[in-house]
């Protein structure tokens, strides 16, 4: 049985990427789960891959179903019952794969390696390695991930602290802060 790694990168930034591990014998149904998953995406949308060239030229579709309005030189090939080996055509095989065809998130996957030993730890296809922060589906992912919030909650980032207020010049108290207007301290020696 052989293991397949491939390297998946987001087109818009090829420093962006995910390395996977998948049997031959599995489908391209399973690679796109795998590929959701590392990159946190949700599973609702419209998928496929198609074969490509050196230069990600898009060749014939493995598509989850076939889509209605989107025009195929030849029909597609079905995503849960084609198998990965089926379309490993040389050592660095490509594939084009887009999500969502309204947002068309693409990644670029290639063949990096293949190996005769099975991992028995591993349960296939897995991500085994993570490079850069990923593409947010829906918004902003901020470089603290989900930490943010519990640093938010620890340190109250709502309130203002005693002494401060929204208005520069003066605290709360309606005292002096002793800068002047330029925000230098006044010279108060005689």
């Amino acid at each position: 049985m052989a293991v397949l790694k491939f390297r998946v990168f987001y087109e818009e930034d090829d420093t962006v990427y995910r390395d996977l591990a998948i049997l031959h014998e599995q489908s391209f149904f399973e690679l796109h789960q795998c590929i959701l998953a590392a990159f946190e995406f949700d599973s609702i949308h419209s998928a496929s891959f198609y074969r490509s060239n050196d230069n990600w030229q898009r060749g014939r579709a493995i598509s989850l179903e076939k889509y209605e309005g989107v025009a195929y030189k030849v029909d597609p090939l079905d995503m849960f019952d084609t198998t990965i080996g089926s379309e490993i055509r040389d050592t660095g095989q490509k594939f084009v794969y887009v999500y969502d065809f309204v947002k068309n998130w693409t990644f670029l996957v290639q063949l990096i390696g293949v190996s005769k030993d099975v991992n028995a730890k591993l349960t296939y296809p897995s991500v085994i390695r993570k490079e850069g922060i990923g593409p947010s589906q829906y918004g902003i992912k901020s470089i603290l991930g989900d930490r943010f919030a519990d640093v938010e909650e620890k340190y109250d980032l709502t309130s203002l602290g005693e002494g401060f207020s929204d208005e520069g010049g003066e605290g709360t108290d309606g005292e002096d802060d002793g800068l002047t207007d330029e925000g230098q301290d006044e010279d108060t020696s005689i």
